[in-house]
């Protein structure tokens, strides 16, 4: 720090503020210094401040802004603050000025992208204007960035009047969505659970979006979650908890979306109020540890901790010597609490049905079977008291335990439901079983205490009822559970263990040990073997190699890493040994956030399900008021005109035939399959795309997709298969292919490239045994980009390309030009092999067209769907490759990030009305 120059120390604590009150006490020298010092001074200091509002403590931090002031008589707050505060102290009218205290008291932060500032000159006059005005609390001018933070009382001064004092000095303001601002919107999830229908998720949406600071929600059925963007200086996350819970359903939290890792630990031992206590303390000590909550129940501990400063190692490791080795810790599995809910829900629903059949059954026999038995018939018809008969009396018995113990939790469905207005399938469930079951008790009473009255009862209806929706509920679970099954199979894309390299303080490797993936901390060195996956996002230190990132980015083509390149957990390395530092872990991974992506699709709903939603919030008391309208009017049509004999059973009068048929319009009419339809399809689409490479971005896409009129092909690993193949080899001299082929294997088995690995399979298959042993290469040389060179049996062996043979001084006879020149025109790679300083045979690696290639081209054709393939590759191997499976407009010669614009391009050349959808 020069001379002259206050130096401002951030520390990653909360002594910031403390710093810049020292500093602002200190005198001002009277002596003017230069101007250049002046300069830097400025430009220095109000960087430092802006980088640390947006990098350092954040919203907290731009709360204590204090540059020394550049204008002391300035007041910190206006007076009429301090006037309002007078006042309410003197006892004013109380409730006004308190609020008008509390609105002055709240400050706000606002972020200017400010054009024309060159110098130091120019950051004091736009700090001097904007530290002008009234409601002003402090400003940080950054020159080099053109950006200015405020930090004011909107109370006094609006965010347009600070941009019109930046323009009156004359330069450009613009306000900008700061970053600080933008930490405090979160996106939290929940796990809901006793959702039954549409009408639940309505009413749980409606109770949510009613919430302040709340600014978005979604519910979805299939998946029992629901998503929720909210402002977290407004709302906490378990405030929201309780407004679910309000509403009739029980929440339990997936992540608040705070920027923070979170985990939870498993403890297997005897947990007691000392060792809970011990537990607490320790990890609380643990720097970076923000948040502990123990469920002694589950026996699981979930914290919140900063990942740059501990992680999931060290707080296991605090627990196991905190407690002296009487408990043990370990990663809790994901998606054990979730399955184990869904489990138990399963076999309570199968329970239940199994239970329901035990009774249901012989309800059934007796009334529909055993009635046309004679001998049978004649037994269930005995009087038991007066017109009471002996079935009917079964039946009863029977049905009882079916409707209030077995179905008891419909009742309590649609008695939380109508304690919240929001009507749903249960109570027509509840409606239904009811009507038939207590008209059968009455007609079954009335038949006892009178001697002529012929009963007829509907027993078997209610109990038939209770047990069907049962049995749906069980499969409509299975099918849930089902549809979670493509995002399991993403997160197995990580590798389940990791090797961890040790270091000594002078940072040399002194040992390894296999660890948890899910162990992995920021910062770790990870080994990564030949044909391993990658364990963590990180960045290559050591070693070099080919890593197939198919998985992320649609590419087969391996791609070299070499040190300092940057590596996805996931990605499958293909050869070389890699010694990759981890930089993201968990939850930040690539494969983390792809996981999100796919579930906030499953989240999204499409058009027609917002439709479908709209339907079922009247949908339930429509159905209530079409069902007695249905048995009014059979009733009266019966009574006044007569129904057709042959549709009356002989045993049942116009009441009862109207009451059947609205029990039907009842309960047939649950909105069970309106509000599942959609989001089970939408799931199952989104998450079988995921499993095959494709993310959808929700049931928007679904739905519009029949309004594709082009698609835009990859060529590599979409058109093709993405792995190189030999396909043809030409011997220029007299020679046995066999013996040909170990030569150059022998050369190339030493090589990384993915040519060479095709050409040494090529080799495998002209010998029966399964691990040939090639010739020893000696004097391997590689040059990357060119070819190998090997001395084989006393040969110099030479493969690879033209210019590889050029720069050997290798002679190409005409006879291999015209070779060359035909596989180029094919599309496929020419690999030339040279033994003693003689051309003896070209090799052919292609990259094979799908065989289905041509067949999808073909039936897009029949459907109007034009094709279109963008590809990195030449135009020579372009044409090829369209000729072939078919497509006539190709763009090639484009770059892996040019290929998204080449698609922008295609779109604004196109129609409006046209909808353009790539495939990579």
């Amino acid at each position: 720090m020069r001379p002259g120059l206050n130096q401002i120390t951030l520390s990653p604590n909360n002594n910031f503020a403390n710093q810049i009150k020292e500093n602002q006490t200190q005198k001002r020298s009277p002596i003017r210094r230069h101007r250049t010092a002046r300069a830097v001074k400025m430009a220095a200091s109000s960087r430092a401040l802006f980088l640390s509002c947006f990098h350092g403590g954040g919203a907290e931090v731009s709360r204590h802004l204090a540059l020394r002031p550049r204008y002391p008589s300035m007041p910190r707050r206006p007076r009429t603050a301090a006037v309002t505060g007078d006042a309410s102290e003197g006892g004013g009218s109380g409730g006004d000025l308190e609020a008008a205290k509390g609105a002055a008291e709240e400050e706000k932060v606002a972020v200017f992208a400010v054009t024309g500032m060159t110098c130091a000159a120019c950051a004091g006059s736009v700090e001097k204007a904007v530290k002008r005005l009234p409601g002003i609390h402090d400003a940080a001018v950054d020159v080099l960035g053109g950006r200015v933070q405020v930090v004011f009382y909107p109370a006094f001064v609006s965010e347009e009047k600070i941009r019109e004092a930046i323009e009156d000095v004359g330069f450009e303001a613009k306000l900008i969505n700061e970053e600080v601002r933008e930490k405090n919107i979160l996106v939290c999830r929940l796990h809901i659970k006793g959702m039954t229908c549409t009408s639940c998720t309505s009413t749980v949406e409606s109770a949510l979006q009613a919430f302040p600071g709340v600014q978005r929600a979604s519910v979805a059925l299939a998946t029992e979650e629901a998503e929720i963007r909210y402002d977290r200086r407004i709302v906490a996350a378990n405030q929201l908890i309780q407004a679910v819970e309000e509403t009739g359903f029980e929440a339990v939290l997936i992540t608040t979306g705070e920027d923070r890792s979170r985990i939870d630990l498993k403890i297997d031992g005897v947990l007691n109020e000392r060792l809970i206590m011990i537990l607490e303390s320790s990890i609380q000590a643990l720097p970076g540890v923000e948040d502990i909550k123990v469920d002694t129940e589950l026996h699981k501990i979930t914290i919140s901790y900063k990942p740059d400063q501990t992680g999931p190692r060290d707080l296991i490791e605090v627990i196991e010597s905190a407690t002296s080795g009487d408990v043990t810790a370990s990663i809790y599995p994901e998606a054990e609490g979730r399955e184990h809910h869904r489990y138990g829900e399963i076999k309570r629903y199968k329970q239940s049905f199994l239970w329901s059949l035990i009774f249901t059954i012989p309800v059934f026999l007796t009334s529909m079977v055993f009635m046309y038995i004679p001998g049978l018939k004649d037994g269930l018809d005995k009087k038991v008291v007066n017109m009471m008969s002996i079935g009917e009396l079964l039946r009863w018995i029977l049905s009882t335990p079916v409707q209030f113990i077995i179905g008891r939790k419909f009742y309590t469905g649609a008695y939380k439901a109508m304690c919240h207005g929001s009507p749903n399938m249960d109570v027509l469930i509840a409606l239904g079983t009811n009507t038939a079951y207590f008209y059968s008790v009455y007609s079954v009473l009335r038949a006892a205490t009178s001697e002529n009255y012929m009963s007829n009862d509907f027993f078997e209806t209610s109990s038939m009822l209770i047990s069907f929706i049962l049995l749906g509920k069980y499969l409509e679970i299975l099918a849930k559970g089902k549809t979670s099954e493509a995002i399991a199979k993403l997160m197995d894309l990580a590798p389940e263990t990791a090797t961890l390299l040790i270091h000594d303080h002078e940072g040399n490797v002194v040992g390894e040990k296999e660890i948890d993936s899910r162990l992995i901390q920021k910062n770790d060195v990870i080994k990564v073997v030949p044909g391993g996956k990658v364990a963590s996002d990180g960045f290559v230190i050591r070693g070099q190699s080919h890593v197939n990132e198919s998985m992320i980015t649609g590419e087969s083509r391996p791609v070299a890493k070499r040190k300092g390149d940057t590596v996805i957990g996931g990605t499958v390395n293909e050869n070389g040994v890699l010694h990759v530092r981890a930089t993201f872990v968990g939850s930040e991974s690539a494969l983390a956030q792809i996981v999100r992506l796919v579930e906030s699709a499953q989240m999204a709903k499409a058009p027609v399900q917002k439709f479908a939603d709209q339907i079922s919030r009247v949908f339930v008391p429509l159905v209530i008021v079409l069902s007695v309208l249905t048995w009014l009017v059979w009733f009266l049509a019966g009574r006044f005109h007569g129904y057709p004999r042959s549709w009356i059973p002989s045993s049942m009068d116009s009441f009862q035939l109207a009451l059947q048929f609205g029990i039907s319009v009842m309960v047939i009419a649950c909105p069970c399959a309106l509000g599942l339809a959609t989001p089970t399809a939408v799931m199952v689409a989104t998450g079988v795309g995921a499993s095959q490479g494709v993310l959808i971005k929700g049931g928007q896409a679904l739905e519009s997709a029949h309004k594709v009129d082009s698609i835009v092909f990859d060529k590599t690993g979409t058109l093709t298969i993405g792995k190189p193949v030999v396909v043809n080899t030409k011997l220029l001299k007299n020679m046995v292919l066999r013996e040909f082929y170990d030569y150059v294997a022998a050369a190339e088995d030493n090589s990384e490239h993915p040519l060479a690995k095709a050409i040494v399979e090529h080799a495998k298959k002209l010998h029966s045994e399964e691990n040939h042993i090639w010739p020893e290469a000696r004097d391997f040389i590689s040059v990357p980009g060119h070819g190998v060179k090997a001395n084989i049996n006393h040969k110099i062996v030479i493969v690879g390309n033209k210019s590889f043979m050029l720069s050997s001084s290798i002679d190409i006879s005409l006879e291999a030009m015209e070779i060359l020149t035909e596989e180029e025109e094919k599309a496929q790679t020419a690999i030339i092999v040279a033994m003693d300083q003689e051309v003896v045979g070209i090799i052919s690696v292609s990259d094979p067209i799908k065989p289905n290639a041509n067949d999808v081209i073909s039936y897009l054709r029949s459907m109007n769907v034009e094709s279109i393939m963008v590809t990195g590759d030449n135009w020579g191997t372009a044409n090829a490759i369209g000729k072939e499976v078919g497509i006539e407009k190709i763009i090639a010669e484009a770059k892996p990030e040019q290929k998204a614009e080449k698609v922008k391009e295609l779109q604004e050349q196109m129609s409006p009305l046209k909808r353009l959808t790539s495939s990579s």
